[in-house]
C-alpha cells in the first residue's frame, strides 16, 4: 500500500534556515515536516561565526547559550590591514551580545531539538527523490528515501548552495559554483589573542579576501581563508595556499607555537548572488543558500539563512487562503530587505580589492572610537549593512541598539 503523509508544510533540509522556518510555522499552529539526508549532530563546513543578527534571530528562536557547547561570546576583533598595524574593535560588553563563536555540529543540533519540542518531525537519513507541484487546487508532493510521499500545501526548500530541490523543479543554474570559496581547519593548542578573541588578516596577495581566526572553548579555534573566484588564486591551488599561510609569522605569532591540527581541512563554496535567483517554484520557496543569500564581503550566510527562512514562514502563513501570491510576496520581501545590504557589500568589495584601497578603508574605519565603534557594529549586522541606502530606516537610537541575550 501507498501510504501518503499529510501536513501543512513540508520543508527540505533541518540546517539553520530549515529548522527556523519550521519553528516559525509551528508556533503559528501549522504541522511541519522537515527531512534531511544527515542525521544528527553532524558537521557542516563553516567558519562558525554568529553575527548580531544571527544572534537575535537565534534568540528569538528558543536558542540558550547554553544549548550549544562549543558556544562562545566574542567582545574584541582584532583586524590587519594589508599596510599597517592590527587594530582592536571593541564590541559593547554590557548592552548584551553582540559576536559569538560556535561550531555547526552544536549549534545545528540545538536548533533541531528546538524544532523537535515545538512539535516539528524531522526525519533524518532522509534523501530527497522527488518533489512535484500540482496545479490547482495546488500544493507539492515530496518523497524521501525511508519516508515516502509527503503532501502540503507550502514547501520550504533549505537544502544548500546545490539545491537538489531547485534542480529537481528546473530552476538551478547549470555550471554554478559560487562567487567564493573558504577553507577551513579546526586547532587546538591555541595561545594568545586566538584564544579568546576573533581575528581577521586582510592578506596583500589575495584581497578582498582574508585569514580568519574564531576561539572556541578549551583553547581550540576555526581557522581558515576566503577568496574570490577568478582572483588571483585559483581554486585548486588552495591547500598550497593554506600551507603559505601558515607559515606566515603574523599567523604563527596569533596561533602560538603548540598549536595543532584537531581534524582535517576542508573547503566548501559560497553563494553571494542576492535577487538573482528564483525565490520560489509554485508552493516552494527557497530559503538560505538556496537563494544564494550569503553576504558577499565577509561570506556570512547564517544570519541570513535565519532570516530568509523566518520571512518566507511568515509568508506562508499569513497568505494561506492566498497561496498563489504568496511566492511573489516573498520575494519582494527578501529583495527589500537583502537587496541594499548586497548592494552595499559589493561596492565596499570594490574598494578593499586592492591594498591601498583596503589600507585606506581600515584606517578610516579606526581613525577614532566613534568610527572604531560604528564600524565594528556594522561589520557584525547589528544594524541593516545597506543603512545608508534606506533613508526609512534612519531614526534615534538606530546605530545603538542593544545585543541579543541582554539579560542572561
Amino acid at each position: 500500500m501507498h501510504l501518503v503523509r499529510e501536513v501543512d508544510v513540508v520543508i527540505i533540509g533541518a540546517g539553520p534556515a530549515g529548522t527556523a522556518a519550521a519553528i516559525t510555522l509551528a508556533r503559528a499552529g501549522r504541522s511541519v515536516e522537515i527531512i534531511d539526508k544527515a542525521t544528527f549532530p553532524r558537521d557542516k563546513i563553516c567558519g562558525d561565526g554568529l553575527t548580531t543578527g544571527a544572534l537575535r534571530r537565534l534568540e528569538a528562536l528558543g536558542i540558550e547559550p547554553s544549548d550549544v557547547d562549543s558556544w562562545m561570546g566574542v567582545s574584541d576583533v582584532w583586524i590587519r590591514p594589508p599596510y599597517g598595524k592590527e587594530v582592536k574593535f571593541s564590541l559593547p560588553r554590557d548592552q548584551g551580545l553582540f559576536a559569538a563563536v560556535a561550531t555547526r555540529r552544536d549549534l545545528d543540533a540545538a536548533l533541531v531539538d528546538r524544532a523537535r519540542k515545538e512539535g516539528v518531525v524531522i526525519h533524518e537519513g532522509a534523501t530527497l527523490e522527488s518533489i512535484v507541484t500540482h496545479s490547482p487546487p495546488g500544493g507539492v508532493s515530496v518523497t524521501a528515501a525511508g519516508v515516502g510521499e509527503i503532501r502540503a500545501r507550502f514547501a520550504i526548500a533549505a537544502d544548500g548552495m546545490w539545491s537538489p530541490s531547485r534542480k529537481l523543479l528546473g530552476a538551478n543554474v547549470e555550471g554554478y559554483r559560487g562567487e567564493w570559496h573558504a577553507f577551513r581547519q579546526y586547532v587546538g593548542n591555541v595561545t594568545g589573542r586566538a584564544a579568546s578573541d576573533l581575528v581577521v588578516f586582510f592578506e596583500p596577495d589575495f584581497l578582498p579576501g582574508y585569514f580568519w581566526s574564531f576561539p572556541l572553548p578549551g583553547n581550540r579555534a576555526n581557522i581558515g581563508f576566503g577568496i574570490e573566484r577568478g582572483g588571483s588564486h585559483a581554486i585548486s591551488d588552495m591547500k598550497l595556499l593554506w600551507t603559505d599561510i601558515l607559515s606566515r609569522p603574523h599567523v604563527r605569532d596569533l596561533l602560538g607555537p603548540d598549536v595543532e591540527p584537531i581534524e582535517p581541512h576542508r573547503a566548501w563554496p559560497i553563494p553571494c548572488r542576492t535577487g538573482e535567483l528564483s525565490a520560489s517554484v509554485g508552493p516552494v520557496l527557497f530559503v538560505g543558500d538556496a537563494v544564494g543569500v550569503c553576504d558577499v564581503m565577509t561570506g556570512e550566510g547564517i544570519g541570513q539563512a535565519l532570516q530568509t527562512a523566518m520571512m518566507a514562514a511568515r509568508h506562508i502563513d499569513a497568505g494561506w487562503e492566498t497561496p498563489q501570491a504568496v511566492g511573489d510576496l516573498y520575494g519582494n520581501e527578501l529583495l527589500t530587505e537583502l537587496g541594499p545590504d548586497h548592494t552595499m557589500s559589493t561596492l565596499l568589495v570594490r574598494a578593499i580589492r586592492h591594498r591601498k584601497g583596503a589600507s585606506i578603508a581600515l584606517g578610516v574605519a579606526a581613525s577614532n572610537d566613534w568610527s572604531r565603534r560604528n564600524f565594528i557594529r556594522w561589520l557584525f549586522e547589528d544594524y541593516e549593512r545597506g543603512l545608508a541606502l534606506r533613508p526609512s530606516l534612519w531614526h534615534r537610537g538606530a546605530l545603538s541598539g542593544v545585543g541579543a541575550y541582554v539579560d542572561r
